[in-house]
């Protein structure tokens, strides 16, 4: 074979043609020689990154984000600022130099603005996709770390576990049972069991059974195996092309404020066609009607509004990174307000998932309260063999620090049997795993077989049903004895009810030269023990289910627990009630769908139910109307997580395929943190209403004070510049403060918005026209009352008019509901701030020569500038007026 095909010290350079090479039909001796690696060492953290600077990062090449450069330039592309554009030019020859010189400044003023939006946006965007980047457990230097899968190099060595995706090409080293779903490359839908045996090179793809390729998943059992492609270089990789990630969706939102702009733009240029020729019918300058029509389309059209709601929805997802939540799907932030069931797992999520041995029930006995006190457990059977098997068939670790790593319940069997002096690190020596049974959902149950002196022994472990059917005897103290199932079950009911996790250990002996004790690992068994560990619930949790019931949302627990325990845990938590129902996995398979969903918005607690039948619960429950909230964390899970309507993964027990088809991860695990994304998903859902609500108001006033005037018989009551820069300011700070606007008080004390409502429903609408009018009508008076006083400024008083009734009314609309006048008036200080600065900038405009030259403005005299203030201020009490007439229940019901 070509020695080029391979890396060893003297010819590094060969790992960059690693992708190409038929890595099936090579000793794996020869394998790990030629990366200078040893399967047990790993790779050292110094040749690792001298690898990656070499061969590149382990990862595809995305579909090209847009740059700054070109998201600024993207910011003058609109039709509409084209036309605008064009305009100030066709001015500037035919001497208006002043129109062209300002309307260019307050272009590119709203270009940069456009483009800090976008920007920010992007880089939010990116910043989450950052932090949902997968791991790999990998050996570096010695010891088993956890790294991005991107940094994984050639090399390396990967463990895999269930639910992982193969972060890259591997050929395996060592297998447990390992199913791994390849169908995304070659179709097939069943998983295939892997192994190491060296393979014939003409070995077609699909039967190259000791090789994991990256983007297949591992169906079930584990494995590890030495990384020999990444990137570019993997299978994956050369089929990139047919698999380059399509362009960011939009969220629903955003596809129908886009629509809605679409149509509106429509009417709105009809209306500027029309203003155009009523002026020129009124002898105006058709070089300044033309700008003027077009200022006001440009003005009035929100195309700004889908990027200002990206921008809302990408800060208010970054912001949850914070409270632990992770957006994978930025739909998923306007959807959770809709939320009305949320069904979560129970360990870990509900609970703390730091699981403690509290009771052992063993050779007849009962050992209670062994999380205080460890010191008193006997060294008589069946206690010797009940240790070993805790410690032995266990998957947990100790890492460099000395810190446990694993599953909650195996670091706590791990924990007692280690204080007793049963430590893993030193009896393995002396009992080692030679094959073993991984845990499944389906089986509940998990073996693993070790070799001693005198033949061979098997420990299973699992649900005290499932166990107990398996043995034929039981350990006591005198020897072994004919089991009796009932008497040890009704034991692991009472352990239930307080509300433990249970668990039953088994073993079994094979004489040596067995030749096959890997068939019957779990038949014809011993009992030794029932475990219970205590796993008690989260302190916030209480609080968030409160919450839950106050905003109109059910909670669901679902647990693969002893329907006993299940029961317990809800009763503690206060998930189930006297007139709840509650429903066992085997009746819930057995029920058809029609007598399910009858019954189906009662059920508040599901035990024993495996990950397969949460399908059917989500999809009964979205039969019933119902919008539902899933979490899960096995590769089972995948299914439902993807059906609901949003579907929550955990990111510290979690799969890959789990967090992959997720729309939100949990950081912490935590059910609280659930409540929290559904109360910061109402409140940017909330503000996002707001800023249209501000924005559609504020354009409507402008179109009507411009449109009136033309039709009575008055002067254009404001010149281009005048129209673009209160569009400036109109979409400027105020409206992107309203963005961070605190939470309504008594939010979450309202039902969930319906998925069906439509973003101007409750209200916007009629506030849209009724505020929207209010705002052009006092500009229009103050035109015709200072126009025809004789006024020689009345065009800057209008100006003045128009741009502080819009600071009135975003000072009001920022509460629903509540006055602002008050304690909520100083809560959001941002918005204050901007206010006061367009403000500020508005006087500017009007009292400093320089501006007054620009602008074509004139000073006012202090009772002209009180009575724009005055003005605009009718524009607030009106609103305030409208909320009391709301809180009332009188309008927008």
């Amino acid at each position: 074979m070509d020695k080029n095909l391979f890396v060893s010290p003297s010819a590094p350079k060969g790992i960059e043609e690693s992708g190409s090479d038929p890595w099936h039909s090579v000793p794996l001796g020869t394998i790990l020689a030629s990366f200078g690696v040893l399967s047990d060492r790993g790779l050292s953290s110094s040749d690792a990154k001298e690898r990656l600077n070499r061969v590149g990062k382990n990862s595809l090449k995305e579909a090209g984000r847009p740059g700054a450069i070109r998201i600024f330039f993207r910011q003058f592309s609109d039709l509409m600022i084209l036309i605008l554009i064009g305009a100030a030019i066709l001015s500037g020859v035919m001497g208006e130099a002043r129109d062209t010189a300002v309307i260019t400044v307050i272009v590119m003023l709203n270009g940069i603005l456009g483009f800090v939006q976008e920007y920010r946006a992007e880089r939010a965007i990116q910043a989450l996709k950052k932090l949902g980047a997968p791991e790999a457990r990998v050996v570096r230097d010695h010891r088993p770390v956890t790294i991005p899968y991107t940094e994984l190099v050639p090399g390396d060595i990967v463990f895999l576990e269930a639910g992982q995706r193969v972060p890259a090409d591997l050929r395996l080293i060592e297998v447990s049972r390992l199913r791994i779903d390849e169908s995304l490359l070659t179709g097939e839908s069943v998983p295939i069991e892997k192994g190491i045996q060296v393979l014939p090179r003409e070995t077609p793809l699909p039967d190259r059974v000791n090789m994991a390729y990256a983007g297949s998943v591992v169906a079930y059992g584990r494995g590890t195996g030495i990384v020999v492609g990444t990137g570019p270089n993997t299978r994956l990789g050369k089929i990139a092309s047919l698999l380059s990630e399509a362009a960011e969706s939009k969220t629903p939102l955003q596809v129908r404020l886009t629509d809605f702009g679409r149509r509106l733009s429509v009417g709105i240029l009809a209306l500027s066609a029309v203003l155009f020729l009523i002026g020129i019918l009124h002898h105006e300058k058709p070089a300044l009607m033309f700008l003027t029509a077009v200022s006001l389309a440009v003005a009035a059209i929100p195309e700004a509004l889908p990027a200002v709601v990206n921008l809302s929805l990408a800060l208010g997802a970054r912001k949850m990174v914070q409270m632990n939540v992770l957006i994978r799907r930025l739909s998923a932030v306007e959807t959770l307000g809709s939320v009305t069931f949320i069904c979560t797992d129970k360990t870990g999520t509900l609970t703390q998932n730091k699981m403690k041995v509290d009771r052992i029930f063993a050779g007849g006995e009962m050992f209670r309260d062994l999380s205080q006190e460890t010191g008193a457990l006997p060294k008589i059977s069946p206690w010797p063999v009940l240790l070993k098997g805790m410690a032995l068939s266990n998957d947990a670790v100790v890492d460099s620090s000395g810190k446990l790593l694993g599953d909650p319940t195996e670091t706590a069997l791990y924990e007692i049997a280690r204080k007793v002096g049963y430590d893993k690190a030193l009896i393995e020596g002396e009992l080692p795993r030679i094959s073993e049974i991984p845990f499944s959902s389906e089986r509940s149950l998990m073996s693993t077989l070790h070799r001693e002196e005198k033949g061979s022994l098997s420990f299973t472990k699992g649900s005290p049903e499932r166990v107990v059917e398996r043995c034929l005897m039981e350990a006591c103290r005198s020897g072994n004895r004919p089991i009796d199932p009932e008497r040890i079950l009704s034991v692991a009911r009472q352990l239930a009810e307080e509300g433990y996790r249970v668990l039953a250990f088994a073993s079994r002996e094979y004489p040596p030269g067995d030749p096959s004790p890997e068939s019957r690992m779990e038949k014809d068994l011993t009992f030794l023990a029932l475990v219970g560990l205590l796993d008690l619930p989260r302190p916030e949790v209480g609080q968030a289910l409160k919450l839950c019931q106050s905003a109109g949302i059910q909670v669901v627990m679902i647990t693969g627990d002893h329907p006993v325990t299940a029961r317990a845990i809800a009763g503690q938590l206060g998930i189930l009630r006297p007139e709840d129902r509650f429903m066992i996995g085997e009746e819930l398979s057995e029920l058809p769908m029609d007598d399910y969903e009858a019954t189906v918005k009662m059920i508040r607690v599901y035990a024993r139910v495996g990950p397969e039948q949460k399908m059917k619960i989500v999809q009964a429950l979205q039969n019933k109307g119902e919008f539902v909230a899933m979490t899960g964390d096995g590769v089972n899970d995948a299914p439902a997580l993807k059906r609901s309507n949003v579907g929550i993964a955990m990111g510290q027990s979690g799969t890959d395929v789990a967090r992959e088809a997720a729309h939100i991860i949990l950081l912490d695990d935590n059910f609280a943190s659930i409540v929290v994304a559904v109360r910061e998903g109402r409140r940017i859902y909330d503000n996002i209403r707001k800023f249209v609500k501000y924005v559609l108001t504020c354009n409507l006033g402008e179109i009507v004070a411009l449109f009136l005037a033309s039709m009575t018989g008055l002067p254009i009551p404001l010149l281009p510049i005048h129209i673009l820069w209160v569009n400036l300011v109109t979409d400027g700070l105020p409206g992107l403060a309203l963005s961070v606007e605190p939470e309504e008080r008594g939010m979450m004390e309202e039902p969930p918005r319906p998925p069906s409502e439509g973003l101007f429903s409750r209200g916007l609408w009629q506030h849209t026209v009724v505020m929207g009018f209010l705002i052009g009508s006092l500009t229009l008076l103050t035109q015709a009352w200072s126009y025809r006083a004789g006024s020689d400024h009345w065009r800057t008083l209008t100006f003045t008019v128009l741009t502080f009734t819009q600071m009135g009314h975003i000072l009001s609309i920022r509460k629903n509901r509540e006055p602002v006048f008050g304690r909520v008036f100083f809560q959001n200080r941002w918005l204050l701030a901007a206010v006061l600065l367009t403000i500020l900038i508005q006087l500017a405009i009007v009292y400093v020569p320089a501006l007054n030259a620009v602008f074509g403005t004139q000073p006012l005299t202090g009772g002209e500038l009180v009575a724009s203030f005055a003005v605009a201020s009718v524009v607030t009490v009106a609103v305030e007026l409208e909320k009391l007439l709301v809180r009332k229940g009188w309008i927008y019901q």
